[in-house]
């Protein structure tokens, strides 16, 4: 059974840790057979903003010496062969124009995602 999961919160562990934890769990499943497709929406479709560099991070005297790379993430979710959408009202109302935007992942609009959620079993909101 396909599962849809819909990320819709940036940053979520990402201090903490070196990735996205929801992005890693889906990662995850897929590599346990699981059919999965992901839709950024809201705040997160930032992740797929390409230039990103966290590099530098400091929390006081305390460097992030383990740097997320959210895009580079979202390309190897692609490259598992998970499918990843973003949505293309909510990238452009945080200034993302399409070429701002990894080439590995699709945007579509508001008015494609109950299409995008009837071709799934499941649809799991992150």
């Amino acid at each position: 059974m396909k599962i849809l999961h819909i990320l819709e919160t940036a940053f979520r562990g990402t201090i903490e840790e070196q990735d996205d934890t929801v992005v890693w769990t889906v990662h995850a499943m897929k590599n346990s057979g699981q059919e999965a497709t992901v839709l950024l929406r809201g705040n997160i479709v930032c992740h797929a903003a390409k230039g990103q560099d966290a590099s530098g991070l400091s929390f006081g005297d305390e460097a992030q010496t383990n740097p997320v790379d959210l895009a580079g993430d979202m390309q190897k979710l692609v490259a598992a062969g998970v499918p990843v959408f973003v949505v293309r009202e909510d990238a452009t109302e945080r200034g993302l124009e399409p070429s701002d935007l990894i080439s590995s992942v699709e945007p579509i609009g508001r008015d494609q995602v109950a299409a995008l959620c009837d071709d799934h079993g499941l649809v799991w909101h992150w």
